[in-house]
């Protein structure tokens, strides 16, 4: 007995085609990056206390912290108390 899969695979979800290789491989996506870094300054900030945190990466990464997770930042920022 075999079962039909019904959803997409995790990789497809989570990656995009690559755009430097014509999409014969595949990177991850700029909302899959910021979750990562989101989950990373958690660890970070429960192991260290540092007054800030400094965040390098893509444009696209950039650009969807400033838009679309900034709540996500201002959220975690107010869970620490950390301030500008």
């Amino acid at each position: 007995m075999t079962r039909k899969r019904t959803r997409e695979s995790l990789a497809h979800i989570l990656c995009e085609p690559c755009p430097t290789c014509q999409g014969r491989g595949e990177i991850r996506t700029a909302q899959t990056i910021c979750y990562e870094i989101l989950r990373e300054l958690l660890r970070e900030s429960r192991q260290f206390n540092a007054n800030e945190y400094r965040i390098l990466a893509s444009q696209p990464v950039i650009d969807l912290f400033l838009d679309e997770e900034s709540q996500s930042l201002a959220q975690l920022k107010r869970f620490y108390r950390k301030t500008d």
